[in-house]
């Protein structure tokens, strides 16, 4: 791969619903809430997958209550799946398939998490120290990901989060570094609504913050590490999200923005947000 090349704009890594046989609308389940207006259970075909595994609703599934499946991503995982680990045969195909296939697929969505985050720290020049050991973690997992469902399915994926996780860490150190001034260090705290409009969070550490319903309007929020932080509902009116690192298209999509956010060029402003 070209030095210039993005690894997190990679394909692989990026959800192509065209070449999956609809996995996230039948391996997984969910309730009837305020993200779900029925329950459904593992394995079971959502009533709105067609026979050509696409959504009949796609375009309207915020206004039928299904705001869950908005903030999903499957990073890649549902054609890895679909296309090579079962060969392009579908679990309609070969019905005695399906289970294993349903299995699998939340063990690659997790595996494609990986790869995505460390293909976004191997985008950050200034984590080049640990670009090696980060390009071997990748290599890893990414041919992890192409074995067979047996050897899949004995994957232990919190092992691996437990290798990775100090590698991203250290390259949110390095790229948070050139930030001038004290950096707020918010690891894993308990912010859901709390009040944090216009506040000063460059280059933060936000990683596996509760930020629920929080008011984060206004707020700068350049550079901060958003690994892992629960933006469910977060106000994000106005925010300043360039550079954010490890920020994902779901987290953008289960919170809440406006035309004045600012977005990182490397995700899309969620269509449900305000004009």
């Amino acid at each position: 791969m070209s030095e210039r090349t993005s690894y997190a704009a990679q394909p692989d890594l990026q959800a192509d619903c065209g070449n999956c046989f609809g996995l996230c609308c039948v391996a997984l389940p969910f309730s009837r809430s305020s993200d779900f207006p029925v329950d459904k259970s593992a394995g079971t075909p959502c009533g709105n997958l067609q026979e050509d595994f696409r959504c009949g609703i796609h375009q309207r599934l915020r206004d039928q209550g299904y705001n869950g499946c908005t903030v999903f991503d499957c990073f890649g995982a549902g054609q890895k799946v679909s296309q090579v680990t079962f060969k392009g045969v579908s679990w309609r195909e070969e019905p005695d398939s399906a289970r294993a296939m349903y299995e699998v697929f939340p063990v690659v969505r997790q595996l494609h998490e990986l790869l995505k985050y460390i293909a976004q720290a191997l985008d950050l020049p200034a984590a080049g120290p640990v670009h090696g050991d980060l390009r071997r973690a990748y290599e890893r997992l990414d041919a992890l990901t192409r074995d067979t469902a047996e050897m899949l399915l004995a994957v232990d994926v919190d092992a691996l989060r437990g290798e990775v996780n100090p590698l991203l860490l250290r390259a949110s150190e390095l790229a948070r570094a050139a930030v001038p001034g004290r950096r707020k260090n918010h690891r894993g705290a308990h912010l859901m609504g709390s009040r944090l409009r216009g506040a000063k969070l460059r280059g933060a550490s936000l990683r596996g913050a509760l930020l629920i319903a929080a008011d984060l309007s206004g707020a700068d929020l350049r550079d901060a590490d958003l690994i892992g932080a629960d933006m469910r509902d977060t106000d994000l009116c106005g925010a300043d999200l360039r550079g954010a690192l490890f920020l994902t298209q779901p987290q953008l999509n289960a919170a809440r923005g406006d035309a004045r956010t600012k977005v990182p060029q490397t995700l899309e402003r969620p269509p449900h947000w305000a004009d």
